[in-house]
């Protein structure tokens, strides 16, 4: 007998759907992309990358900005052909069968929730620099429930929330990108033309040669996590399959572009080796072309990036642990759907961790999420792996049964595929010799250890029909 898909909700909707609310717009899709990404990884943590490789820092972006925009089209493929509220969790199950599906969901599941309890933290860390008086556990409890407020509300509501969060971060960016570029031809007042010495200077482009390119990837590659909830959210729209299209096109290319840009403006406008260890290279530019309040301006991007990337991340979590329980693979009371099509158990399922880190933060504020990043930081290319496996055997069946389904194809299939596959297990071996990244390639292998474990158990114990 030959190998089919299972029925999948049809982009067209001839098939049974998921009773989730269809009301989120092509605009909302993007930006809750963007929203997703653009975070502290950004505009702080993009500054131990420029220290590792020096202006060779824009080579690391490029080589992890390719691999994500593999592993993104390919999802986008499936995700095209089959809008599904658990997006590679169900590729997965479909491809490889139901302890894929599992590991995927819930893997993705436990790296979204430690994140957000991370990002409530570390905005409640700038919100308590500016109002001192209150405690940064009282700040973390604030920002769970008007987020967990958030995403209850119907989901429209929930997306012009976070289209407009997304668009200040993006709008942050796009300034940068001018006064910067401006400021390096010298067209800002009390600003000369700076040429190539920055580039070239100090050690030359590649200061620490390409081990230094190496380590900065290690250094920026997960800060491209977060592109997988565009495919979730597809589920909602009115239009999942052509919305899933342009979302990940458009999405993906700005990323590159935001991520890209801005290493390029500030390793030329700034010598590379300038740049002080914690201290955000944005602020370091915007001090250098005479911005006033420089620091608090970004403080204040910084704190939006945060509360996006929470929300974003809310959201992707409470959809894949409902896709979970619509599969069997989480509680059935989490199917739980209200009047305006939000899985308000699901929400509440997934924000909970966030509310256990008002008590972490009130007891251990400056350790206990060190070994909660570790403990997921290599998570996410282990995620990737399974996209791109899944879309390895999907595209045969896709082209055969259902090809009009294929609007989205990968490039150079299954060439561009294999070369991802190959770029992860690259990037998980240099972590293995990485010694600042062998911890949290350890914990994390330990966790999807675990969940396998789990998986397999439970496929043994209720074996499929």
């Amino acid at each position: 007998m030959r190998e089919r898909l299972e029925e999948a909700p049809h982009p067209s909707g001839d098939l049974p759907a998921e009773p989730l609310s269809h009301s989120l717009k092509q605009r909302h899709l993007t930006m809750l992309g963007l929203g997703g990404v653009i975070g502290a990884g950004l505009f702080v943590g993009s500054g131990a990358g420029i220290g590792i490789a020096g202006p060779a820092i824009i080579c690391s972006y490029l080589l992890a900005g390719v691999l994500a925009m593999l592993v993104m089209r390919a999802l986008g493929e499936m995700s095209a052909a089959m809008p599904a509220s658990g997006s590679f969790s169900v590729y997965a199950e479909k491809a490889l069968g139901r302890w894929a599906g599992f590991s995927a969901g819930w893997l993705y599941w436990f790296l979204l929730v430690v994140v957000l309890a991370v990002e409530a933290s570390g905005a409640a860390k700038i919100a308590n620099g500016w109002v001192p008086s209150i405690d940064q556990w009282v700040w973390v409890l604030l920002f769970m429930v008007v987020f967990t407020v958030s995403n209850l509300a119907a989901v429209k509501n929930f997306g012009e929330f976070e289209f407009w969060f997304a668009a200040l971060k993006v709008g942050a960016i796009v300034l940068f990108l001018i006064l910067a570029t401006l400021a390096i031809f010298g067209v800002l007042p009390d600003t000369e033309p700076v040429g190539m010495a920055n580039l070239t200077g100090h050690g030359g482009f590649f200061p620490e040669g390409f081990g230094g390119v190496v380590a900065g990837m290690l250094a920026v590659i997960f800060a491209f996590g977060g592109l997988e909830v565009v495919t979730i959210a597809a589920a909602e729209s009115d239009d999942p399959a052509r919305s899933v299209s342009r979302a990940v096109r458009s999405a993906v290319w700005r990323i590159l572009f935001f991520y890209v840009g801005s290493m390029v403006v500030i390793v030329t406008l700034l010598p590379w080796d300038s740049l002080k260890p914690g201290e955000s290279p944005y602020v370091a530019v915007l001090d250098s072309i005479g911005i006033p309040a420089a620091g608090q301006i970004m403080n204040i991007v910084v704190f939006v990036a945060l509360l996006s990337a929470l929300n974003a991340n809310l959201y992707g979590s409470s959809r894949m642990v409902f896709s979970l329980a619509e599969r069997g693979e989480a509680p059935k009371s989490l199917l739980k759907v209200s009047g305006g099509g939000v899985p308000r158990r699901a929400v509440f399922a997934s924000v909970a961790f966030g509310f256990v880190s008002v008590v972490l933060n009130l007891l251990w504020p400056d350790t206990i999420f060190l070994y909660m990043l570790n403990a997921v930081g290599a998570v996410l290319l282990f995620v990737w792996a399974l996209i791109a496996v899944s879309q390895l055997k999907l595209r045969r069946i896709i082209e055969r049964d259902m090809p009009e389904r294929l609007t989205l194809p990968m490039w150079l299939f299954p060439y561009a595929t294999w070369a991802a596959l190959i770029g992860m297990a690259a990037v998980l071996v240099l972590m293995l010799f990485d010694d600042s990244a062998r911890p949290q390639l350890l914990w994390s292998t330990g966790a999807a250890a675990l969940v396998l474990v789990v998986a397999f158990v439970r496929e043994r114990r209720t074996p499929t029909s």
